[in-house]
């Protein structure tokens, strides 16, 4: 009688789950070995969430950033489910989704991202919009088109969150709209990209100015109407009239994920072992943001998109020796630096002993987020359109 193949779902199509993924796809399994690997994200595309800003600019396209899953997965014998995660039996080894489906695993990978928390102010979640996916583009898209096609004098547009999402955005934008745009920074510290080298603080600082944005530092947020927000800086408040705010604030582990019955931190992130193993269930791999993760160095490690990408390798080669009886590995986690779109052919890039700004930096960025396209495939031709453009461009101009 043949050995039923084992099953492994991995929740989330992000840097995490998709990248396990295909890793998983191009390890030494022998024919009886292989698994049957599904992939379930509640949307239809893989999104390559650092180069998101660029749409607003019209400097890169949706299919670039924004493969199918279905093109992605062919041919590495691994399935894509598109539906949402419904609930997670741990003890019985069972994921069900909306639609009904009931997907067994002996492995399971919950790599389903973050959210960005909107409930905290009073109508934040009603009035402003986020920037973590494609949908968020595509209602700000469709706003700023509004705005730029109205007889209003002045684009008013406050981004809430000093940190690198917040000052990208309000770079792009600023860019975007030109003389037209009113762009403000509101950020609740005393500095923007608190955490961030001083090189890329200073590049970002100067890059703000001479964009003529306002940045409010030590200010918070108060409340968001539909064409106001009140700010609150050294206890007195203002309201301020605005047409788009924008929320970068903070990043909140999905609740499905905080409503299972494993280890969990003060941030409800479900706490792993250097291998990526939830405690006690060894069965089940979690890795990027919602992921309390120390290496085999005992360092924490970030939740970023970076982390992610690295631990996608790790993942796949520990349920791979996990299945395989072979050593796994502890996760080791290298901080490879940080880049930064400041605008339009504008970008900054600190790490492993250098620093560039500029458009040598912008060139660099790119190179390097090409590389990190999750395939060959969609690697040359988005490079070869990035060749191309410039070609275009002078041919029809």
């Amino acid at each position: 009688m043949p050995q039923t193949a084992n099953r492994i779902v991995i929740l989330g199509g992000g840097f995490g789950g998709l990248y396990t993924a295909l890793a998983l796809s191009r390890l030494p399994w022998s024919k009886p070995e292989r698994p049957q690997i599904t992939l379930v994200d509640r949307r239809a595309r893989f999104l390559f969430s650092p180069l998101l800003y660029e749409l607003l600019t019209g400097e890169l396209q949706t299919w670039e950033i924004a493969p199918p899953f279905e093109e992605l997965l062919a041919n590495t014998g691994c399935r894509f489910r598109q539906g949402t995660v419904d609930s997670i039996a741990i003890d019985s080894r069972q994921v069900r989704l909306q639609a009904g489906t009931v997907l067994p695993y002996d492995r399971l990978v919950l790599a389903l991202g973050g959210e960005t928390p909107m409930s905290d102010v009073p109508g934040a979640a009603e009035h402003a919009i986020p920037f973590r996916t494609l949908k968020d583009a595509y209602r700000l898209e469709e706003r700023l088109r509004e705005l730029e096609t109205s007889d209003t004098d002045r684009i008013r547009i406050a981004v809430v969150g000093g940190g690198y999402s917040g000052v990208e955005l309000a770079c792009k934008l600023a860019d975007r709209l030109g003389d037209r745009g009113r762009l403000r920074l509101v950020n609740r510290g005393a500095e923007i990209l608190k955490t961030s080298p001083a090189f890329n603080r200073k590049a970002a600082q100067k890059a703000l100015s001479d964009r003529g944005v306002w940045v409010d530092l030590e200010t918070t947020v108060e409340r968001v109407t539909a064409d106001s927000l009140s700010l609150n800086h050294r206890d007195r408040v203002d309201a301020i009239p605005v047409d788009i705010v924008l929320w970068t604030v903070g990043v909140q582990v999905a609740g499905i994920i905080q409503s299972l019955n494993l280890q969990q931190n003060q941030r409800r992130q479900i706490v792993v072992d250097s291998t990526l193993q939830v405690v006690d269930h060894p069965e089940v791999f979690a890795l990027g943001d919602l992921a309390d993760c120390h290496d085999a160095e005992g360092q924490r490690v970030p939740a970023t998109a970076q982390t992610a990408f690295q631990q996608a390798d790790y993942c796949g080669w520990n349920i791979w020796a996990s299945l395989t009886d072979r050593p796994m590995l502890p996760f080791r986690y290298q901080h490879l630096g940080e880049m930064m779109t400041l605008g339009a052919d504008n970008a900054t890039l600190t790490g492993l002993g250098v620093t560039l700004d500029g458009i040598i930096a912008h060139v660099a960025r790119r190179l390097t987020y090409l590389y990190r396209l999750p395939t060959l495939d969609h690697q040359i031709r988005v490079g070869l359109n990035w060749i191309g453009q410039p070609i275009r461009d002078l041919l029809f101009t």
